[in-house]
């Protein structure tokens, strides 16, 4: 996140903002008079790219957690000692373990698991922009849920 500001003639303030809205993903605009008759405009702002789904919206289609803990088991059993397996694997176990420590009853070792294997998921599939390990980790999974219902159908 970074912050701006613009100083502009107050006939232009709405324009601005307007315009600063659409080129980034912007919080609520702060308006103060200038000393020389001008508005200054304040403005949070980050650059936008990937939506980032609520754990709801990422996970809406996701089997049922212990199948998919069971799934992402079978992989990794079924493998050798040291393989390195492919991205869907790390992606499924990271998505996994976040419902699981997003579930009613996690504490923090789920949370530190979740959070270890989200990072991991990065470190092979880096990321230009990320809101987070996790939130990553979400939108990747929505994203290739959604690739494999379509492969499905």
């Amino acid at each position: 996140m970074f912050e701006i500001r613009i100083i502009c003639a107050p006939a232009d303030t709405d324009r601005v903002v307007r315009e600063l809205g659409a080129a980034f993903r912007t919080g609520e605009p702060r308006t103060y008079p200038a000393r020389d008759g001008r508005t200054r405009v304040y403005v949070t702002a980050e650059h936008k790219g990937p939506e980032w789904p609520t754990p709801e919206q990422a996970y809406e289609s996701a089997p049922d957690i212990l199948d998919a803990l069971a799934a992402v088991t079978a992989t990794a059993a079924g493998a050798e000692c040291f393989t390195h397996l492919d991205r869907d694997y790390y992606l499924c176990k990271a998505a996994v373990l976040d419902h699981i420590a997003l579930g009613d009853g996690a504490d923090w070792r789920d949370n530190l698991a979740a959070e270890d294997a989200a990072v991991h998921f990065l470190d092979i599939d880096p990321a230009p922009v990320i809101r987070g390990p996790r939130a990553y980790v979400r939108q990747q999974y929505g994203l290739w849920a959604a690739a494999q219902e379509r492969e499905a159908a």
